[in-house]
């Protein structure tokens, strides 16, 4: 049966919020597209009529297509080179999604999202639609084919995962961010380790995801000291540097998933977010996307807005 206006309409009003469950559930935007674009075509060989509350649907065969592709995903990720890191998302996305209490902030922050990495599929799509969307166990167990009871063990047990693999994060604003980000950027251009140090906490970790396509270390940085001197040598200019980037990048300032960022843009195109996870005691951890195939999203969110002048030209 083919869709009214009024059938896309619905779908359409929906995909905003369809798109950040689909984000929360994958950890990268380009299959929650998809995976939402899926949640399009069964929605338009429904018998929409007979649908009672459609956002319930579309919710359902969502996730159920998101835990399909988390269950194929972990294959994958087995043979990943490299760390697999989320897709960050660049301030303003509207995949981000709500961001109105402290709850739904944190779900979506680059440090909780490599988190959820660690959970079963039913944990972490319970976990997101509760945490993150409000939506209450009896909605959840409907949505998952679970007793509301399995749901609320479900959920308990996954937030305790997170919080044990986590750290207190620091909720600051946009201002803050940038000028954390600058302060980092003056330590690092140094030539020193020293100054950055002083910003780092003493457990503090650096670690990128290059996918096999960029160059990027493996294992992660750990302590202050080691993640200073890998900063410290990260922006120092070189030749080698400008030939692997094709170029000497333009680095700015700006949130991703919430918290502070550095963009290194060049000819226009994004080709590294590194997030920075700022604790109590100073800067926590520096998880650094290059992948280029991760990265897209991120290019096309950056031509649509006014970013400013660059704080520096790397390499």
């Amino acid at each position: 049966m083919a869709l009214t206006v009024s059938d896309v309409d619905r779908f359409e009003a929906a995909r905003p919020r369809l798109e950040a469950i689909a984000y929360r559930l994958l950890g990268s935007a380009s299959e929650a597209e998809d995976a939402v674009q899926e949640t399009f075509l069964r929605w338009q060989a429904a018998d929409v009529e007979r649908v009672a509350v459609p956002e319930a649907w579309l919710t359902k065969v969502l996730t159920n297509l998101c835990l399909n592709q988390l269950t194929s995903a972990r294959a994958r990720r087995e043979t990943y080179v490299g760390e697999w890191l989320p897709e960050p998302l660049l301030a303003g996305d509207s995949m981000l999604g709500p961001a109105d209490t402290a709850e739904q902030r944190e779900s979506v922050s680059y440090a909780v999202l490599t988190l959820l990495e660690r959970l079963s599929p039913n944990e972490r799509a319970v976990y997101v639609l509760r945490e993150a969307f409000d939506y209450p166990h009896r909605e959840i167990a409907e949505i998952l084919d679970l007793t509301e009871t399995a749901s609320q063990q479900i959920f308990h047990r996954a937030k305790k995962h997170v919080a044990q693999g986590g750290r207190a994060r620091v909720e600051i604003d946009e201002a803050a961010a940038r000028r954390i980000v600058e302060e980092f950027l003056a330590a690092a251009t140094t030539g020193r380790t020293e100054p950055l140090v002083r910003l780092l906490t003493q457990d503090a970790i650096a670690i990128g995801d290059g996918g096999g396509k960029v160059p990027a270390r493996a294992k992660a940085f750990e302590g202050a000291l080691a993640v200073a001197t890998f900063m410290r040598g990260l922006f120092k200019p070189s030749q080698a540097k400008r030939s692997i980037a094709g170029g000497s990048p333009d680095v700015y300032a700006t949130t991703a998933n919430g918290a502070p960022a550095l963009v290194a843009v060049l000819d226009d195109r994004v080709i590294g977010v590194m997030c920075l996870e700022i604790g109590a005691d100073g800067i926590a951890a520096f998880r650094n996307q290059v992948n280029p195939d991760k990265l897209e999203r991120a290019t096309r969110r950056w031509a649509a807005v006014d970013h400013g002048e660059p704080l520096l030209r790397a390499f």
